[in-house]
């Protein structure tokens, strides 16, 4: 599989829209890997994993062409991982003769698109699959989504994504603190080859909505120990937050010596 991670800020982007603190500031100054934009994955070229206000901008910047695109996978329903009015755009006239599009994500994010579906007179081809914890979903091409409860908003499900083609797996593993015990448990000796985690926190220790580098360093010894990960496994932070003060080079100087590689904007992996 090829991953490609498309946005790696949290819900405010990097420099923040409106914000001019010294981190936001710092960031505008220095521009390249610290400048972050709003989340997205890409695997392979017909899976997208969430769908931010800043998909068409991914799409433009990085030469994609999404009407490749079958899977929307959605972690949650927040608005800078799941935006739904873009799916209007997938209708005549705005898209022309566009195959199906099947979204994978919760209740909250099944109505918001069949909202979307309707909105306009003209067919839309963009339908919803209700995500069932633990309950594998096909991607077509030999490969699968299943998933796994995250810790993250109360008010809805929200899911880590654990992708897997039958030769190489991924863990999708933001937004959430540390992860309930159930997807520990699910994720026992799967022998991940790549596992993206959340650091909007930074150099901060939360857990229990997101995480920082403490918080990771927990998760990646307790995937280690449960043969979840192996020794050639791939922990990536990703999901920054100018809240967390550290661009990518501080980043880099903290979180490398502890097993760790910073994703930034573009950055594509191999699996």
């Amino acid at each position: 599989m090829r991953i490609r991670i498309l946005g790696t800020s949290a819900a405010e982007a990097w420099p923040a829209v409106f914000c001019n603190c010294t981190h936001c500031d710092a960031a505008r100054a220095r521009g390249g890997k610290s400048l972050r934009s709003r989340s997205g994955t890409l695997i392979d070229d017909d899976v997208l994993i969430d769908f931010s206000a800043d998909t068409a901008m991914h799409a433009l910047k990085y030469g994609l062409r999404l009407r490749a695109l079958r899977h929307i996978l959605l972690s949650h329903a927040h608005e800078d991982h799941f935006y739904p009015s873009e799916l209007e755009m997938m209708a005549s006239p705005f898209a022309h003769d566009l195959p199906r599009v099947l979204v994978h994500g919760n209740e909250r994010a099944c109505a918001a698109v069949k909202r979307a579906k309707v909105a306009h007179s003209t067919p839309n081809p963009v339908e919803c699959d209700r995500h069932c914890a633990f309950q594998a979903a096909d991607l077509g091409r030999g490969r699968s989504v299943t998933p796994l409860p995250a810790l993250h908003a109360r008010d809805q499900e929200c899911f880590v994504l654990y992708v897997s083609d039958g030769r190489a797996s991924f863990l999708y593993g933001h937004d959430s603190g540390i992860y309930p015990e159930a997807t520990f448990e699910f994720l026992r000796g799967k022998r991940l080859d790549l596992i993206t985690l959340d650091c909007t926190n930074g150099p901060g220790k939360e857990g229990t909505n997101h995480m920082g580098i403490p918080d990771c360093q927990i998760v990646r010894e307790r995937m280690l120990e449960s043969g979840a990960a192996h020794a050639g496994t791939r922990f990536v932070l990703t999901h920054f937050s100018h809240n967390g003060g550290l661009l990518h080079e501080e980043l880099e100087a903290l979180a490398g010596p502890l097993g760790f590689e910073v994703a930034y904007d573009g950055v594509e992996h191999e699996i």
